[in-house]
């Protein structure tokens, strides 16, 4: 059994709510802000949230918002929800004739903050998708600093499937595409600080069809392009809390025992929650200790409740500032973005 982890939940959470964002656009509406990649960037926290929006429907209609990549812009497309071809499976996708669309369009929008408690928020789309992959949005941002240069990696979905983009910046106004570094369906990519034996190193979950289940992989790279030397670390655990399907969260933490990563996991009720990995510090794929249990769970009503996904809480955003504590920076319920803070002696405790 693994030590509990003392979970401090931001008294102000949560920290933003769709309605406290502005939509990009007349005819969409801020369905959920959630998810954000974080860093401190000159003295401050920065959040890189996804936001997503949903097209307000005609009277009937299910509709979903599509960025065109030869305009730049973004359309409504609707179908009658007595259309015998509709089939809406779930809140955040439906299909017409065996096409999925998705019911929203995601993308980044940067908040700063002295405190990671009082925000202020960009009030337009920071990265905004462009180009054929990226027609369906882009998601889940993950920030790892690396000799002042960021690199933000993040999902991005279309028809032609879920791969993995990368952005350069070195100062959050400026952006440098590098295009796809891992093609679909890959997703849940989390880049190391530093190198390892020369190569950069990083997390990905490659979706699987034939065999196997949704789990965590390294692979590494000479360039932050190419990669590969892929290499299993873990996957999902029959009759644990993490039975269905494991991802890697934000960048790891450097430590004297070991690289303390995070992974989010779900169960077969799709509850998501938290759990750590204690890896070798010159091959990131041994793994030292997992979570027998997770260390954070779903238990406030803005994790437990509402939204899309209820019993969610789902992390791509670390601060350590340096005092020892660490901040969390997650979705609840697939809606809604929150904080909070632990001792990074707790959770190397945890492992033990």
């Amino acid at each position: 059994m693994n030590s509990p982890v003392k979970i401090d939940r931001f008294p102000a959470n949560p920290l933003f709510r769709p309605e406290d964002i502005q939509p990009s656009q007349p005819n969409l509406k801020i369905m959920c802000s959630f998810n954000p990649g974080a860093i401190l960037f000159q003295g401050k926290r920065l959040l890189l949230l996804r936001v997503a929006e949903m097209a307000i429907p005609d009277e009937g209609c299910v509709a979903t918002p599509i960025f065109d990549p030869e305009t730049g812009e973004v359309h409504i497309q609707q179908f009658k929800k007595d259309d015998p071809d509709l089939e809406v499976p779930d809140p955040r996708f439906f299909k017409h004739k065996g096409k999925i669309y998705l019911t929203s369009l995601s993308h980044l929008r940067i908040a700063t903050s002295e405190d990671g408690l009082d925000f202020t928020i960009d009030e337009g789309p920071s990265i905004f998708p462009v180009g054929p992959y990226e027609t369906f949005g882009i998601e889940d941002a993950r920030i790892t600093e690396i000799e002042g240069t960021y690199y933000i990696n993040y999902t991005a979905a279309s028809d032609f499937g879920v791969v993995t983009s990368l952005i350069t910046t070195t100062d959050f106004r400026k952006f440098e595409r590098k295009g796809i570094i891992f093609g679909p369906d890959n997703k849940d990519v989390a880049i190391f600080p530093e190198k390892i034996d020369g190569r950069y190193q990083a997390f990905h979950r490659p979706a699987v069809v034939h065999t196997g289940k949704p789990s965590i992989w390294t692979a590494s790279s000479t360039d932050m392009l190419d990669w590969g030397r892929h290499e299993y670390v873990i996957g999902p655990r029959s009759g644990h809390w993490d039975c269905e399907r494991v991802g890697a969260g934000s960048a790891p933490i450097k430590t004297p025992e070991g690289w303390l990563a995070f992974y989010h996991a779900a169960d077969y009720s799709t509850r998501y929650c938290l759990g750590l990995l204690l890896l070798d510090l010159k091959k990131p794929s041994k793994v030292l200790a997992r979570s027998e249990e997770p260390f954070f769970v779903p238990e406030t009503p803005y994790e437990c409740e509402g939204g899309f996904m209820p019993n969610v809480v789902f992390h791509n955003g670390t601060i350590a500032p340096g005092d020892g504590t660490v901040e969390l920076y997650y979705g609840g319920g697939d809606l809604v973005t929150c904080g909070a803070r632990v001792q990074l002696s707790d959770l190397l405790s945890h492992l033990k």
